[in-house]
């Protein structure tokens, strides 16, 4: 078991990964959430309220982010909170390629013999679109 305890020690690096995100999948999350709400889809509309462009959901990207840590906890279930600040948008051009969404994630803390607390960075563009990105995971 000493390699499962590695895996969860303070420093340790989450597995860096990258999810495109396209008009196309703006549409199916609004359809799977219910969300429809004009900026994420409406680019004449996005202008108009003083965005840049079409902007994807929080909570879709909140997801992305998340995938990185319940796939390096090997389950889902052993996430116990997750949290994040959505601090920029994601801005998803109608382009054919739409926006990229990078995630790196570290252990950062030792919470107690079961759990530990991951920290993670959310980019997208260079910028920073979730700040305070955390969870908490239980050691399996």
């Amino acid at each position: 078991m000493a390699g499962t305890e590695d895996r969860f020690a303070v420093g340790t690096a989450l597995p860096a990964a990258s999810f495109p995100i396209t008009r196309k999948d703006l549409v199916r999350y609004a359809g799977a959430s219910g969300d429809f709400n004009d900026i994420h889809w409406n680019g004449r509309f996005a202008l108009e309220v003083g965005l840049p462009d079409v902007i994807a959901h929080g909570m879709c990207t909140m997801a992305v982010a998340g995938r990185v840590v319940t796939d390096w906890a090997g389950d889902p279930g052993a996430v116990e909170e997750y949290y994040v600040r959505f601090s920029k948008p994601v801005v998803v051009p109608d382009d054919g390629v739409g926006a990229l969404i990078e995630v790196t994630g570290k252990v950062v803390k030792e919470l107690d013999e079961r759990r530990v607390q991951v920290d993670l960075t959310v980019l997208s563009a260079g910028q920073k679109v979730l700040g305070k990105a955390s969870a908490v995971v239980r050691r399996s």
